[in-house]
């Protein structure tokens, strides 16, 4: 399947990128991450450690335990939404080995920053939101998330189930669609770049450490049935909290869901199209900007993926003026549980819709 051709570049997109690169020049500052972002990174990394150090080696009562489980499923969130996240759009350091180091943080966690690459960067940020394009829009057969795919009954019920879903995206995640992937050789209709000897042995070693540090080492020192559950608690709570963040920017009653012309090709330019596919939300909230590595301001992310995301509320108010002088939508809900809400509410429409 040939990936969709964008319209033409009209002077919008031209400006906008006028503008942003203007600002970084007047204040005298490069787009990549700051001293703040590797604070953040590094205490997010040192804390993970230590609780998982805690839960493998000094296990605490059952009940702790669990909570600490929780505790680890978000701090391996935080790190893929901060540290991950910049490093794999190459936005992290200045220096590519620093970006290298911090995209590789998701190999520890159980999936491939290779794979990752195609996926998000290539395939999600290319066709976000287009059909049978745009692999984040996949959850088949259990969600409908995009309008054009095949409806069942059971998603008539999606709203009310779907969060047990996005627990085991995690799991699912790293323990089938990696392998999928490395054998089918792409992400969805997007074939993955040619492999070398290098990505093989990285691929492989990392899914061995992964499992001896998360599978054979915690059943040696809790057993098996401790193990289990703990894990388990870990990855549903990793899933839901990655899983929730991404839909939040994409999967809502106001985005758009573009497909193709019969001549291949989208109606908008590639930055309108990502105005039309992508929302904001909560960025007033700094608590909650900082824990997700500014993933709530979507739409800055989506037009400029290579600018840290410490620099999303500043350029943030130069692209909502822009969008308003060109009468371009930009979309954002000023409250978290709104976002949420909008989204069920997508969930539920596409549910009873054919």
């Amino acid at each position: 399947m040939r990936p969709p051709r964008f319209s033409t570049a009209t002077s919008f997109h031209t400006d906008l990128k006028s503008r942003i690169k203007n600002y970084f020049t007047e204040k005298n500052l490069e787009p990549t991450g700051n001293g703040s972002l590797y604070f953040k990174a590094i205490l997010f990394v040192v804390l993970f450690v230590a609780v998982y150090v805690h839960l493998v080696f000094f296990t605490p009562f059952w009940a702790i335990a669990l909570l600490e489980a929780i505790l680890l499923g978000g701090l391996a969130s935080a790190i893929g939404f901060n540290v991950m996240h910049d490093g794999a759009h190459g936005s992290f350091s200045q220096k590519s080995w620093v970006n290298d180091l911090a995209g590789v943080t998701i190999n520890f966690l159980g999936a491939n920053v290779f794979m990752w690459k195609t996926k998000h960067n290539v395939a999600h940020h290319s066709f976000t939101n287009v059909a049978d394009h745009d692999d984040d829009m996949n959850a088949r057969p259990f969600l409908r998330l995009n309008p054009t795919q095949k409806h069942f009954k059971i998603h008539k019920y999606q709203h009310k189930y779907f969060l047990f879903v996005y627990g085991l995206l995690y799991l699912y995640w790293v323990f089938v669609t990696d392998y999928k992937k490395y054998v089918q050789k792409r992400v969805g209709s997007v074939p993955i770049q040619k492999m070398t000897f290098n990505d093989h042995v990285s691929f492989w070693g990392f899914k061995v450490t992964n499992l001896l540090l998360f599978v054979a080492l915690p059943i040696y020192t809790v057993g098996f049935m401790p193990w289990l559950v703990g894990f388990l608690v870990f990855g549903v709570s990793t899933g839901v909290f990655l899983s929730v963040v991404f839909q939040l920017a994409h999967s809502l009653e106001e985005t758009e869901f573009p497909l193709p012309t019969e001549a291949n090709k989208l109606e908008d330019e590639w930055a309108v199209h990502q105005l039309r596919t992508t929302a904001n939300f909560a960025t007033d909230n700094k608590i909650l900007s900082w824990f997700v590595g500014g993933l709530n301001f979507q739409v800055e992310h989506h037009l400029f993926p290579n600018i840290s995301h410490v620099h999303y509320p500043a350029i943030s108010k130069i692209i909502k003026e822009t969008c308003r002088e060109y009468n371009i939508p930009y979309l954002e809900h000023p409250k978290m549980r709104l976002a949420f809400a909008s989204h069920v509410n997508h969930l539920k429409h596409l549910g009873n819709s054919y």
